[in-house]
């Protein structure tokens, strides 16, 4: 059994604020395989499915974000759960937006709901994802950043990067925390570059047959 907790807060006031990334990559999961409507349990929403054909527990804590461990230790207590079955998906303003990063354990790094979550296990070592946000813009308060909605102009990107986030946590039931950091913590955007730019080899077919090998070198360096 896995259980996978989303981060947010609760109420019509926070739908769609960076805050509540968390809870978007649950609904995602909850609507792809037709979950139902959730359970009040733990003082959260909590809704049973099979991902790859291990039971998994999505679960919403209903607390605000800074008591978000009290959710999470019920849930744990009552499963009996160890921790390298749990997985907390989290915004992060440290990373650009819809980035994702997988952590195996490791500080809260700044986040209230992982900080509360670590005091209550007594221990950091659970899985995590991390959702790029975006970074704050200058002489902006951080708490209000990812308490406020994402421009309609990024809410594109967003989305797809919420849909690649359920992805994301298929492959970490399903193959695990090292499978998943080796095929989703690189940048997508990066990626998508390499498969725009002509291999090696094709470039090289198109030089000049009387470059010199030096010349070549300064025109591989510049492409």
């Amino acid at each position: 059994m896995k259980l996978v907790v989303g981060l947010g807060n609760p109420g019509n006031k926070y739908i769609q604020t960076r805050h509540n990334i968390g809870f978007e990559v649950l609904a995602c999961l909850a609507k792809r395989y037709d979950v139902g409507r959730p359970k009040a349990k733990f003082n959260a929403e909590v809704a049973e499915t099979r991902i790859k054909n291990e039971k998994t527990i999505l679960l919403s804590p209903l607390t605000f974000m800074n008591l978000s461990g009290q959710s999470v230790r019920a849930a744990v207590d009552f499963y009996k759960l160890p921790l390298t079955d749990i997985l907390v998906i989290c915004d992060d303003i440290n990373l650009d937006l819809a980035r994702l990063r997988f952590r195996p354990s490791g500080s809260a790094g700044g986040q209230n709901g992982l900080k509360d979550i670590i005091n209550r296990l007594n221990s950091p070592e659970f899985s995590r994802l991390r959702v790029g946000v975006g970074r704050p813009p200058p002489n902006w308060d951080s708490a209000d950043f990812v308490l406020g909605k994402f421009p309609a102009e990024d809410r594109p990107e967003m989305e797809e990067g919420v849909t690649r986030a359920a992805n994301a946590v298929e492959a970490w039931v399903d193959q695990g925390i090292q499978s998943a950091m080796n095929q989703f913590n690189a940048d997508p955007k990066r990626a998508v570059q390499k498969k725009l730019t002509k291999p090696e080899s094709d470039r090289a077919s198109k030089r000049n047959p009387h470059q010199t090998k030096n010349d070549a070198g300064e025109t591989d360096k510049l492409l």
